[in-house]
């Protein structure tokens, strides 16, 4: 499909990157745990997903070097580096660090960015997280310290966290701006369906010191697609099937929340899907990362771009899902 025209973009924190307001998410590139990596799809699906988002305008990637072991970031290498130069959008890529319990010096941290790099075969990426607020031999203060060097040095273009509290959100917030880099993301879940972001301060923080969202799971793992309701003989691949949501009554419950998605979605050409994910777009400083394990795929989760919901529309759908906050 051609890129999408006056695409909404999002700022990643005061000096991070613009690109459009919705990335790709990879976690499932080259895992066989959780998603079906291997057997429903393969290298060349991701190859063509990847292809068919930068050719639709997306530009973010979002990794991490625990996605597969390593294989979603060789799999994000290996396709820019076999994407022409000259054709159309180039990759923008976010991964992100995995605090083990054995790494407990700054220079663990040195040592895992330059792995994640080797992978994706690259001298910088745009965004690099911590994944979790985990806190084992290196505190958060020696931690971002690292992760301000890095910036310093030119590896890394912004710094973000990852399923942070508001209160963890803050104290990683101050100790960078200590050595003078800003906090451009926290990346926590977030959809119709996940919404205890807009009561546990975690979003009103992020306004108020200018920190990005980035929303994964903001399909709810497929829920708000539309596909899965009581009466279809449709399963999750996958460990989704053990989600007490995708189960006969969880599936009822959510009725509603998929009806008004299709009216909605049917009123302005879109999909179920495309309607949920410019819903979070519309709440402002919000990313989804929407997964795309197909060009097909890649190319709907861009329809939810260059478009916005009705204030009615975008109220009703709120309505519909406060008990999900």
């Amino acid at each position: 499909m051609p890129p999408i025209t006056d695409l909404q973009t999002i700022t990643l924190g005061p000096n991070g990157p613009t690109v459009p307001a919705l990335g790709v998410g990879t976690w499932a590139w080259g895992d066989s745990l959780f998603w079906d990596y291997g057997k429903a799809y393969g290298d060349s699906d991701l190859q063509a997903a990847f292809e068919a988002a930068l050719d639709a305008g997306l530009t973010l990637f979002d990794t991490a070097e625990i996605y597969g072991f390593g294989q979603s970031e060789r799999l994000l290498g290996r396709f820019m580096q076999q994407r022409p130069q000259q054709t159309g959008s180039q990759a923008v890529i976010a991964t992100k660090y995995f605090p083990l319990p054995w790494r407990f010096s700054q220079q663990s941290v040195v040592e895992a960015l330059t792995a994640s790099l080797d992978r994706l075969q690259v001298a910088s990426v745009a965004l690099y997280q911590v994944h979790w607020p985990l806190d084992f031999l290196l505190s958060q203060k020696d931690l971002m310290a690292a992760l301000a060097a890095e910036v310093q040095r030119g590896r890394i273009g912004a710094v973000g966290v990852s399923n942070y509290s508001a209160t963890q959100m803050r104290a990683a917030h101050r100790y960078l701006a200590d050595q003078g880099v800003p906090l451009a993301v926290n990346q926590v879940q977030y959809s119709l369906l996940h919404r205890q972001i807009e009561t546990n301060g975690v979003m009103a923080t992020a306004r108020e010191l200018g920190i990005a969202i980035l929303a994964y799971s903001p399909l709810a793992q497929g829920l708000l697609t539309g596909k899965y309701t009581p009466t279809a003989d449709l399963k999750p691949t996958g460990a989704r099937w053990l989600n007490p949501r995708f189960s006969q009554s969880g599936l009822t419950k959510l009725m509603p929340v998929i009806e008004a998605l299709k009216t909605i979605g049917e009123k302005n050409d879109r999909t179920p899907a495309q309607v949920a994910l410019n819903w979070l777009v519309g709440q402002g400083n919000v990313m989804p990362i929407p997964g795309a394990k197909t060009a097909r795929q890649a190319a709907q989760n861009a329809g939810a771009l260059g478009w916005a919901l009705s204030p009615e529309d975008q109220a009703q759908l709120a309505e519909l899902t406060q008990d999900y906050s």
